[in-house]
């Protein structure tokens, strides 16, 4: 199973409703808020988060095996658990950035 989440945008305006990651010292947006499932991703200066996935837009899909997922990709971040619900890595593949995130349980 593998099926589309949100798509995720860098920016350097702050936004309604973002919350801060200490971790990857990075404003966040909730997806799930906006019409067209948009995470917005506005970065510290010296957040440890650089490269591709700090310049580019990713697009992030929901799955229930990520390392099937991920197999023969560059891992550019993680895998790491952003919570007590799910596992989110982040890969480059054919010059693209992507997201897969595996929830512990099953969601409708």
């Amino acid at each position: 199973m593998r099926k589309f989440h949100h798509i995720g945008l860098p920016t350097d305006e702050k936004q309604p409703g973002e919350f801060y990651v200490e971790e990857t010292k990075v404003w966040v947006t909730e997806p799930d808020d906006h019409p067209y499932l948009v995470e917005y991703l506005r970065y510290e200066d010296d957040s440890p988060v650089t490269g591709p996935l700090r310049e580019l837009p990713h697009v992030c899909f929901e799955t229930d095996d990520y390392e099937r997922d991920i197999e023969g990709c560059e891992v550019i971040l993680g895998p790491f658990r952003p919570d007590d619900t799910r596992t989110v890595v982040f890969v480059m593949k054919d010059g693209c950035v992507f997201e897969y995130m595996q929830y512990d349980e099953a969601r409708e």
